[in-house]
């Protein structure tokens, strides 16, 4: 059975990728930013960067949502399309949906602290207009990480000998969908080396599953045709007995 995924949700309409790259021949640890990268954790020099988090949250008290988006700013309700107000904030960049029994779910955060401050201000908002709004059973429900491993992949071959773990029908999606067991994380792979990794509750269990597909990915590297652009006085054709030397193959 295939699987429908929403390229937006899964974080693929993010720039950038997130990978770190670590040379070869490194120290103990790489720069993420000003941060170092334990490459104990990260043995593959590659750090997946949070492209989304998604948490709950519960108010403990009855809403009127069509008073709050009333009120609010940047606060949208249609009762006919969603049974939620949809509000907005800039910083941290999230969405909210708030239901009328009192439940929130924040999404758009890239980190756990800015996720559950992001969730604090909605909370606070609907304190504003009158409500006695709690702020319990806070939990994140779902991490979604991205990487680039910087090299092609064979899905094709990854997902004949994964069956067990893979679905890639490339006319339904261009990705493979690699589900992991330990930990539970399905990833999404594409042919390019993006990945995408969803479904963690922490974030270790991102960079461990990570980890854990690296070598497998390594097995599939894609051989690409690289030529070789020399001139005369670089090369003497003689000299390599006549053999066209313009067409190597070269494992990316």
């Amino acid at each position: 059975m295939s699987m429908a995924v929403d390229p937006v949700a899964a974080g693929l309409g993010t720039s950038g990728g997130g990978a770190i790259g670590v040379g070869v021949g490194g120290g103990a640890a790489a720069m993420d930013g000003a941060r170092p990268v334990d490459l104990a954790r990260h043995p593959s020099g590659i750090v997946p960067a949070l492209q989304n988090i998604v948490s709950t949250v519960n108010l403990d008290c009855q809403l009127d949502l069509k008073m709050i988006a009333l009120q609010a700013r940047n606060a949208e309700y249609n009762p006919k399309r969603f049974a939620a107000v949809i509000m907005r904030i800039r910083e941290p960049k999230t969405t909210a949906l708030v239901f009328a029994s009192g439940k929130m779910v924040c999404t758009g955060a890239k980190s756990e602290e800015h996720s559950k401050l992001a969730a604090r201000k909605y909370a606070r908002i609907i304190q504003k207009l009158g409500y006695p709004a709690k702020f319990k059973d806070f939990k994140i429900q779902n991490m979604v990480g991205s990487c680039d491993v910087n090299f092609p992949i064979r899905l094709e071959g990854l997902a004949y000998s994964h069956g067990a773990f893979s679905n890639y029908e490339p006319e339904l999606f261009p990705g493979l969908i690699y589900r992991m067991k330990h930990p539970k994380i399905v990833l999404l792979i594409f042919v390019s080396g993006k990945i995408v990794l969803t479904g963690a509750k922490v974030r270790e269990e991102i960079y461990t599953a990570f980890e854990n597909i690296f070598p497998v990915l390594t097995e599939y590297r894609k051989c690409q045709k690289w030529p070789l652009i020399m001139s005369s006085a670089q090369v003497d054709e003689r000299a390599f007995g006549g053999r066209d030397w313009t067409s190597l193959h070269h494992c990316a």
